[in-house]
């Protein structure tokens, strides 16, 4: 049996897998935040808890894995295999980063800093075979950290305190690497656009709860972003706000 010209057996090896990865995650979910530090040192002397059953994201990370599959297809060269695993490294790491950050209003620097090594691993590896995919990539952890630390920095001057946290500038940077300059811009651009809407219905929550807290952690709107951006066709983000926009604009002229 095949579904989108994959054969049955393929998702089925790529969601066992999936499964594994998921255990070593929910691991070391706990250890980013307790520990501040992940080594193999870690992983064999906690063995126990590394294989300690967490069936919720063990299942997250397999369903994404077969959806990369489906979405990226089985690569038939070099770059479309550096690609599908360049992304199998980076999942685990995004579902972490939602994690943590949800829950502690974090993303360590630890975890941003194992996504930017690993990331400039598969650059250096690109840049072996195709130059111009590595200078993309290099551009892109520009683009993402720099559009970030700008908005932290001119926020923090208008609003006389921290606009947004350093984690998600270098989350931004980190993950750059593995988009490349346009898909970055297209995270950012949904990501904001996801957390506008989030945000206001959270914030509307809160004040009928009557919960004064007004922090709302962005991390997650990034990761969402990205895995969106990661499955979607390169430019489909850019595209789809653009015709938002014209078919908003053109609603208000005519209610005018």
């Amino acid at each position: 049996m095949y579904i989108n010209n994959i054969w049955l057996v393929y998702y089925l090896i790529i969601g066992l897998v999936g499964l594994m990865i998921g255990k070593i995650a929910a691991w070391s979910n706990t250890v980013y935040v307790e520990e501040g530090t992940l080594t193999f040192r870690d992983f064999w002397k906690n063995r126990k808890q590394v294989f300690k059953m967490q069936y919720i994201l063990m299942f997250i990370i397999a369903f994404l894995y077969i959806l990369l599959l489906y979405f990226t297809g089985l690569p038939n060269n070099l770059v479309k295999a550096l690609n599908l695993v360049k992304f199998m490294f980076l999942i685990p790491m995004l579902v972490n980063s939602f994690l943590i950050d949800f829950k502690h209003r974090i993303i360590p620097n630890r975890l941003n800093m194992t996504m930017f090594e690993i990331g400039l691993i598969f650059t250096f590896i690109y840049g072996i075979f195709n130059i111009s995919i590595a200078r993309d990539m290099l551009l892109g952890c520009l683009i993402g950290g720099g559009i970030f630390l700008a908005i932290t920095l001119i926020g923090g001057l208008i609003a006389g305190k921290e606009a947004m946290g350093l984690g998600d500038v270098k989350f931004m940077g980190a993950i750059g690497l593995y988009f490349g300059a346009i898909p970055i811009g297209e995270v950012s651009l949904l990501g904001f656009f996801v957390a506008a809407i989030f945000g206001i219905i959270i914030l509307i929550y809160r004040k009928i709860r009557k919960n004064d807290d007004e922090y709302i952690p962005f991390g997650p709107f990034l990761v969402i972003s990205a895995i969106v951006v990661m499955f979607a066709e390169k430019g489909f983000v850019i595209r789809t706000f653009y015709s938002f926009c014209k078919m908003l604009s053109s609603l208000l002229i005519g209610g005018i």
